[in-house]
């Protein structure tokens, strides 16, 4: 292997210019008004998890004095850390720059957010009576200056830090100063949306962020106190979020992963921001107190922090500033009627979300649930929706007396307390729970039941690449395969007994499982790409991906390249991999797609001599996913499907609108060509309605980059 000094890309460093592609869509003007508001609020949330999680697990390497080389990819981890918070500090400056300018294009839509010093007389009243009824009950507010010891803040809430001027008379001492100087801190109610939209004025709409609504109401908070000046900044802390699980005997797995949970709310923190344009003396008072320590990121931000509430900014009833809404197509060939397990018992399908209906997850768990010969059923959950259907038909099936087991990760980040919500729900309903893998996450996508027929127990099921949860079904690209193949599902069941006879490895012919098999598998496919190429065969990798950040996969990508495999990759994110760099990497592309749709599936096509194997799985190439969680790959056997799905691929290449490539310079320069213009999320939907519709040809050509 040939080293150079820029062989990798560190992850952190990879990640934060994912999170800036998800700004470009905030400031890109194809993008609808109100959805590019959205992405800011993506971007900000984004970037409070990077340091709740990647950001403090560097900071614990360096409060640990090591230098972290060997893990983070050749950079040293305290250098890793001043590198980080300055690419943030440019980041949230050109995101403070997009606001501004998404702020006037609204305003031009007769869309005004105005702050708490243009309110006019008659919004004051209702104003006033909104912060009366809706918003002071649930302030919470506390004085500082008497206070031992600094209040424990809230991870991620966001708090005004105010400041007080006193008039002389009002100070109770004889020796204290002419003025004295009160500190207070109110925290933003998160119970109340965070725009408060103001009665319409003609066809003009007005809001007012829950901040400004409080800034203005300040005298009514501090009406009993005298002074002469008031003022009110933003802060915000983020604190470290790993789990440290105690290792008690005494308490249950469900004990442990809560008191865990509940730490978090005291963990050191990992970031401090800060309103730019507060006072030298209360930021003073205030990082003196709080302990913010060098290795902490402080960040001097805008007046507002908590972006991630944009979101979730109202539509105003302005749904031309807003994505159409797609109706999710049906699976072609699936009958809406009738047994949904007996047309699977003829053929296998594939439910690509969001472009098809979410539903037919559902509909496999309902007739499941409902049908007198089937037996059991077993499945694995990582996320859910917050009223999980899914939920609701297991607990369905185990009171029609179904034995149904369901593996639940309870360490499935920030949707612990869910996820332990569920666990309790399930139980009482008899419902058989298995808690994971100790030393691994259960990130699999998996489920299988087992039907009684004339010649014994059949068995159906399904294998995605995402999560069982109907909210990001719609706006996640997932595959999920229906099948009744025995070989595979032979296999799935082989892995469910893995979850309960931990010791016993078992041996697969069919799937790939995490944490066994992964690595060994896709490298073996990896090597005979090479040798084909060096035969003169047909010769070709094409990977879509979350994220590769695994350094031996990425190697084992280098030395194909060198040996002239072509290799075309689509991952969203992390991406350590340098491609086309001559003599490392020349015969590697790889694009990035930010768009509408959360970009989700991994999809691993190799030629093969021109007969493909393809993969779907659950499994990125991180060593997280490939050596510590069990994750399952699936091949696709049947030929329809199989085509779909490299069609589905080549479709995804061929986008020259919101297609980003890698490279050394991490610019995100976008892929621009002379070919006609894909915008491929977009053509994927015209891809299935023609489908549908029983056209034969791909509709790259016609997509139109709206």
């Amino acid at each position: 292997m040939i080293k150079t000094k820029n062989q990798y890309i560190n992850r952190e460093i990879s990640w934060l210019h994912f999170n800036d592609r998800v700004l470009q869509e905030s400031a890109d003007k194809r993008v609808p008004l109100i959805e590019r508001l959205r992405f800011l609020g993506i971007f900000s949330n984004n970037l409070d998890e990077f340091f709740k999680v990647r950001y403090a697990t560097v900071k614990r390497i360096v409060e640990a004095g090591k230098s972290g080389k060997s893990v983070l990819g050749g950079e040293v981890a305290k250098d890793l850390l001043e590198e980080i918070t300055k690419i943030v500090i440019a980041q949230q400056t050109r995101s403070l720059e997009i606001h501004r300018d998404i702020e006037k294009e609204l305003e031009a839509e007769n869309i005004f957010i105005i702050n708490e010093e243009e309110v006019t007389e008659e919004q004051s009243v209702f104003l006033k009576t909104y912060f009366l009824e809706k918003v002071s009950p649930q302030l919470m507010t506390i004085i500082l200056n008497d206070l031992t010891e600094f209040p424990m803040l809230k991870d991620s809430a966001a708090y005004l830090a105010i400041k007080m001027v006193l008039r002389s008379e009002s100070v109770s001492r004889p020796e204290a100063p002419m003025t004295e100087k009160s500190y207070a801190l109110i925290e933003i109610p998160k119970g109340i949306d965070r725009f408060v939209v103001i009665p319409q004025e003609g066809n003009r709409h007005y809001i007012i962020i829950l901040d400004d609504l409080i800034r203005y109401c300040l005298d009514s908070v501090f009406s009993m106190f005298d002074y002469t000046s008031i003022s009110a900044h933003m802060i915000k802390i983020t604190r470290d979020a790993e789990l440290d699980i105690d290792n008690d005997l005494s308490k249950s797995f469900i004990e442990k992963i809560s008191s865990s949970v509940d730490n978090r709310k005291i963990s050191d923190p990992v970031r401090f921001v800060y309103d730019k344009n507060i006072g030298e003396d209360t930021l003073e008072f205030l990082t003196e107190k709080m302990g913010i320590t060098d290795t902490d990121s402080v960040i001097p931000g805008g007046r507002y922090h908590n972006r991630r509430d944009y979101m979730s900014f109202p539509s105003l009833g302005k749904v031309e500033l807003m994505y159409e809404k797609i109706k999710p197509l049906p699976i072609k060939g699936v009958e809406a009627e009738g047994s949904f397990l007996g047309q699977i018992a003829e053929k296998d399908y594939l439910q690509y979300t969001p472009y098809h209906k979410f539903s037919y997850i559902i509909r496999f768990l309902r007739e499941a649930a409902l049908d007198p010969k089937v037996k059991t059923i077993k499945i694995t959950v990582y996320r859910l929706a917050d009223d999980s259907q899914v939920v609701a038909s297991l607990i369905n099936a185990a009171k029609n007396g179904k034995q149904v087991t369901v593996q639940i990760e309870l360490r499935a980040r920030f949707d612990e307390t869910a996820n332990i919500g569920y666990a309790e729900q399930l139980q009482e309903e008899g419902v058989k729970l298995i808690f994971g893998v100790p030393g691994l996450k259960v990130h699999s996508k998996i489920c299988l039941i087992e039907r009684e027929e004339n010649e014994g127990l059949n068995r159906y099921g399904f294998i995605s690449t995402g999560n069982f949860n109907e909210a990001t079904g719609r706006i996640y690209t997932d595959y999920t395969l229906f099948t009744a193949n025995e070989k595979i599902l032979k296999e799935l069941n082989m892995v469910f007994d893995f979850f309960e006879t931990t010791y016993k490895i078992n041996k697969y012919k069919h799937l790939i499982v995490s944490p066994h098999y992964t690595k060994s598998a896709f490298i073996k496919l990896i090597d005979q790409e090479i040798e084909n190429v060096k035969l003169g065969k047909e010769a070709y990798i094409k990977i879509k991906m979350n994220s590769l950040t695994s350094y031996k996969m990425v190697d084992k990508l280098y030395e194909a390249s060198r040996a002239g495999v072509k290799i075309k990759m689509i991952v969203r994110g992390i991406c350590c991999l340098i491609p086309g760099v001559k003599g490392m990497s020349e015969n590697i592309e790889a694009i990035s797609i930010v768009d509408k749709f959360l970009e989700h599936p991994r999809l691993f096509i190799f030629a093969n001599d021109g007969n493909p194997k393809v993969c779907i799985s659950s499994a990125d190439w991180m060593t997280r996913n490939i050596e510590n969680r069990v994750e399952v790959g699936c091949p696709i056997y049947d030929p329809e499907i199989k085509k779909e799905l490299i069609d589905t691929f080549e479709i995804s290449w061929s986008d020259n609108v919101k297609a980003r490539k890698f490279n050394a310079l991490q610019d995100n320069c976008y892929v621009h060509n002379k070919k006609p213009k894909v915008r491929s999320q977009f053509a994927l939907y015209e891809y299935y309605l023609d489908k549908l519709n029983a056209v034969s040809k791909l509709p790259v050509t016609k997509a139109s980059s709206r």
